[in-house]
């Protein structure tokens, strides 16, 4: 089974790498580089070498910044709510491998001395383009987020509009899966989150989803489940435990202490037969 973590930085660098605007940007940054030859490099190094030079650390800086910058999305995105502070703490630590690079490209091209000091130093230098990459990052994500969000309303408008008003939840989901809630369930650390549009795991803790239900009604029938009026179909027993039966024929156990609250209420919305 494919890791949340894994999923969630695929899709996202995924629609990064689809971002026109950033690789105009990135050829646009390296051209400049490369003609001006900054940091001494126009006197060091013939144009050849300025073209190699250049392009292996943009290419690599580039690549180091953004990768962490979606990861750190990916992997905070339950311990901290604002997404350019998450993508911004992942591009800073960037600078570290790209501090190393640093150091042994200028080793290789221009024989200088490596050591920690001039890793650190490198490491130092490289801060501020790595924030530069992260906002550009957080940008195009923005812009992809929206453009998917419009395609799926352009699909299916009236079920948007009902989600957004009531489930915060769902907006943690991709674009393609905030249909109607159906139900909660714990799974390890995540918290599965089932709609009419999919599942997804999300690293969020059970008692945090159960307060962004919003106006969704509903009802916890066991510690590690929670289930939509609209999701129960019937309630059925066995072997004297009581279960909740879904849409899609799903069995969520009801925990006793649950029990009468589960029958008093799934009872009435459940369909007759």
């Amino acid at each position: 089974m494919d890791h949340p973590y894994l999923q969630s930085t695929l899709r996202e660098m995924h629609a990064i790498l689809q971002s026109r605007r950033l690789w105009l940007t990135f050829l646009a940054v390296l051209a400049i580089f490369i003609m001006t030859g900054p940091f001494g490099t126009s006197e060091t190094m013939s144009f050849a070498d300025r073209l190699l030079y250049w392009t292996i650390i943009q290419g690599s800086a580039w690549t180091f910044a953004i990768s962490f910058s979606i990861i750190a999305n990916s992997i905070l995105a339950g311990s901290i709510e604002n997404m350019l502070t998450r993508m911004m703490i992942g591009s800073l630590t960037a600078a570290l491998p790209i501090g190393l690079l640093l150091t042994i490209t200028n080793r290789v091209f221009s024989g200088k001395e490596m050591g920690f000091g001039p890793f650190l130093q490198s490491s130092l230098s490289s801060l501020p383009l790595c924030a530069i990459f992260c906002l550009l990052s957080y940008l195009t994500a923005c812009q992809s987020l929206e453009t998917a969000a419009n395609t799926a309303t352009d699909t299916d408008e009236d079920t948007k509009c009902e989600v957004k008003g009531t489930a915060p939840l769902l907006e943690r989901l991709p674009p393609q899966k905030r249909g109607e809630l159906l139900r909660l369930s714990v799974q390890d650390h995540y918290t599965e989150i089932v709609t009419t549009r999919g599942r997804q795991l999300v690293l969020l803790r059970f008692s945090d989803a159960l307060k962004e239900i919003g106006q969704t009604e509903g009802l916890q029938v066991h510690r590690s489940h929670w289930i939509a009026d609209a999701d129960a179909v019937s309630l059925r027993k066995q072997a004297g435990r009581l279960h909740v039966i879904t849409r899609d024929g799903t069995e969520i156990p009801v925990s006793r202490s649950y029990s009468a609250a589960v029958q008093a209420r799934f009872t009435a919305h459940a369909p007759a037969g």
